[in-house]
């Protein structure tokens, strides 16, 4: 009788077991990540890293040595085709405000699909940002579209919507073929006056891109829209400039062997100097080598020119930053890390911060990428002797943070941008034939020197 009663407990207990194993296996496969297992998912394909526009008097232009760049007294041809007349703003960034107008910009997609979504920032608003209407298409030519590509954006249906103060909004997906690298046309008719709002403006006050404001009226999915302006300006080194306005991110729906890799850096890493309107910065370069490989990652720049590691100035520091700017991006894999020069200038002869400020800084960058499973590669700091914040003080800082991005193994793998750059004869410097003119900033042959120093096998999905 004890044998029978015992071997029925045994039974029942053998029955829970293996239902408890089928339970969690059907939970296994209803829990599985999407991401990188056997189905398509959402991807980051552009992005630009939001800063803060808080209205100030006209700039004036600066005393220290200016670019040296055949362009930089010149109007963009792009600004030339549709504003013949506007005058460029002495600047450092667009001071733009809208009323009843429409503003279409234009951005250069990294890895291509045939459904998309894109996402919209009011991170530094403090009120509600009102869209009257939103679309998006494949650019043609400056300010014009690719005829039938328009698409309606709407946010949870409404094709009008409101981005909360703080705030981001994700569009509802649209299907609309669109190929690697094409330029697309996101439209934002803005019915209210920002001027009167006495709010900060979203930016990324430097995008290297020209972009188009209407007169007033909506002109959404208009395909040739009418100019008034263009969000163009003249910075106070004589460069022309340009801004883009409250957006933050392109999402294309991609393949599970799709990733994305963010580059998180200043203005070396957003483009200053790279010339506008042709997408020379070094993050295009390396998106256009991955692709020439056959690997299908996205590229997405968090460059913010003027960025610091350890403190708020042109944008968040990249401390401040990092969670919003690489741990937060759709689809991201890996991460490039290139800051730091502008707290060893800014620092000039001080003594602080020190080399071992920005190695903590750094340290804590990687913790916090490896706790979400981000491979994270740091970049040596380039050469600035010559640049006007260049002082023997802040050379040595840099050779001691590079000396310990190549020999701490702190980071998953590094990349030499100083071994690509510098002038052999003199390491302090940068090859004549990739200075921008200023001794700190890069050309567009200099920007395609350290995309090309770049492993690929390293960026590949784990």
């Amino acid at each position: 009788m004890k044998r029978a009663i015992l071997a029925s407990v045994i039974a029942r207990e053998r029955r829970a077991i293996g239902l408890g194993i089928a339970l969690a296996v059907a939970i296994l496969a209803i829990e599985r990540p999407v991401f990188g297992q056997d189905a398509q998912h959402w991807l980051g394909t552009w992005f630009a890293s939001s800063t803060m526009r808080v209205d100030q008097p006209p700039a004036q232009a600066q005393s220290a040595p200016s670019i040296s760049n055949d362009q930089a007294s010149e109007i963009p041809p792009a600004v030339m085709a549709v504003a013949p007349s506007q005058k460029l703003v002495l600047a450092g960034q667009s001071p733009l405000h809208f009323n009843n107008q429409t503003l279409r910009q234009i951005v250069h997609v990294t890895v291509g699909g045939s459904r998309l979504r894109v996402v919209l920032s009011n991170t530094f608003g403090t009120v509600p940002l009102t869209i009257g209407a939103a679309q998006l298409a494949v650019r043609d030519k400056d300010a014009a579209i690719v005829p039938r590509s328009n698409r309606i954006l709407t946010f949870g249906g409404e094709a009008r919507t409101t981005v909360p103060a703080g705030a981001i909004l994700i569009s509802d997906a649209v299907d609309l073929v669109v190929r690697d690298f094409a330029d697309l046309a996101i439209d934002l008719y803005l019915p209210d006056d920002t001027a009167a709002t006495e709010t900060p403006m979203t930016t990324h006050a430097a995008s290297w891109q020209t972009n188009y404001v209407s007169p007033p009226g909506n002109h959404a999915g208009a395909i040739s829209m009418p100019v008034q302006t263009t969000t163009a300006y003249r910075r106070g080194d004589g460069l022309p400039g340009s801004t883009w306005f409250f957006l933050a991110r392109v999402e294309v729906m991609a393949p599970p062997q799709a990733g994305a890799v963010v580059a998180l850096g200043d203005s070396l890493t957003d483009g200053t100097a790279s010339t506008i309107d042709t997408n020379n910065r070094w993050p295009d370069h390396l998106a256009r080598r991955l692709a020439n490989a056959g690997a299908r990652m996205s590229v997405l720049n968090a460059g913010i020119g003027g960025n610091r590691v350890l403190k708020d100035g042109n944008g968040p520091s990249a401390l401040a930053r990092f969670d919003r700017d690489v741990i937060a991006q759709t689809g991201v894999t890996h991460a490039i890390v290139l800051e730091g020069i502008n707290d060893i200038g800014q620092g000039r002869e001080n003594a602080s911060p020190t080399a071992a400020d920005l190695i903590g800084a750094h340290k804590q960058m990687i913790e916090r990428a490896h706790a979400r499973g981000i491979t994270i590669y740091g970049a040596t700091l380039t050469p600035f002797e010559g640049a006007n914040y260049w002082t023997s003080v802040g050379e040595a800082k840099r050779q001691a943070f590079n000396e310990w991005i190549r020999t701490s193994k702190a980071y998953d793998a590094i990349f030499d941008f100083d071994a690509a750059v510098r002038d052999p004869s003199q390491p302090t410097k940068v090859l004549a034939r990739y200075d921008a003119g200023d001794h700190l900033h890069l050309n567009a042959a200099g920007y395609e020197a350290v995309a090309n120093s770049i492993d690929l096998m390293l960026l590949r999905l784990r």
